[in-house]
């Protein structure tokens, strides 16, 4: 296995920790951004704001464990997110969100914690229309078995399938375990990689660090055990022939794409987010996140 140790970015109330894109590793199936964020509390009438900002050639998925986001986007989308359900939203050409916590909770004071991930989007699509697509928790197929609860947000894992577009083959679930408790690995993905995001669990008899991505070897059958109550996100799916490079929030197999990204947020060229106009994220100077050829 390949182990990939998180980076961690404080956001104030917010810590973040980022195991893609790595200097040794830029992709797991489309998977080409992972982050894990929280668990946070915010106190009350603070929570997360995080301004309109930028997409290209890729697809960004939410998944929270506890809390909420309110999701606007450039196309007019108001979304609510919360625990269980998940957003999928598709950048291709061009697209601008915002992701900010929803008024309610920030009367009252409310807890975060989730996943973040963004796919890659496969050659020949990575300029189709941008969408959005919310499927709420009791749409996405939950398998029980021993002590195990599996939420499948994205694919076909355990003979169930997530209703989700897949833009590539993707494999994506949510796995909460009672301490003992068991779950095969299924070895189909051309590649896989599992995170531990909550308590403590082991790979055929190893131990696996909190917070960090293990890359498993493909085709290999292996079994996932609970050590303690633990929460395990499964990821992974078609591998990709042609490489990609990532430059703040955008992605696309060409850096020449990229910088056009660049010249078109500087000069105002993409699509305002109704409700949400007022602000926005300035291209950095120096990005939190690079392409790593």
């Amino acid at each position: 296995m390949d182990i990939i140790t998180p980076s961690t970015h404080d956001l104030g109330a917010l810590e973040v920790r980022r195991t893609l894109p790595n200097k040794a590793r830029t992709m797991v199936g489309p998977f080409i951004f992972v982050d894990q964020f929280g668990p946070a509390h915010f106190d009350l009438g603070t929570g997360m704001d995080v301004r309109p900002h930028p997409h290209i050639n890729l697809a960004t998925v939410t998944y929270l464990f506890e809390g909420a986001i309110d999701h606007r986007d450039s196309l007019g989308t108001l979304a609510t997110i919360r625990p269980g359900a998940c957003n999928l939203m598709t950048a291709g050409s061009g697209i601008v969100h915002s992701e900010r916590t929803p008024a309610a909770e920030r009367a009252t004071g409310s807890g975060i914690s989730g996943m973040q991930t963004w796919l890659a989007l496969p050659d020949g699509k990575e300029e189709i229309d941008p969408a959005f697509e919310h499927v709420g928790k009791d749409n996405l197929p939950l398998i029980e078995d021993g002590g195990v609860s599996a939420r499948i947000i994205m694919g076909s894992l355990w003979g169930a399938t997530s209703p989700i577009t897949q833009h590539a083959a993707t494999i994506y679930a949510d796995i909460l375990m009672n301490a003992g408790s068991s779950i095969p690995v299924e070895a189909e993905a051309d590649e896989r990689a599992v995170l531990v995001a909550l308590g403590d669990a082991s790979l055929d008899g190893e131990k696996l660090d909190r917070y960090s991505l293990y890359v498993l070897k493909p085709g290999q059958a292996m079994t996932l055990r609970a050590d303690s109550d633990a929460r395990v996100m499964l990821l992974g799916g078609e591998a990709f022939a042609t490489p990609r490079h990532v430059w703040w929030n955008f992605v696309s197999s060409s850096r020449d794409r990229i910088n056009q990204a660049k010249h078109d947020w500087k000069d105002g060229k993409f699509s305002l987010v109704p409700g949400d106009s007022e602000e926005f994220i300035p291209i950095p100077e120096v990005p939190k996140t690079v392409s790593y050829p």
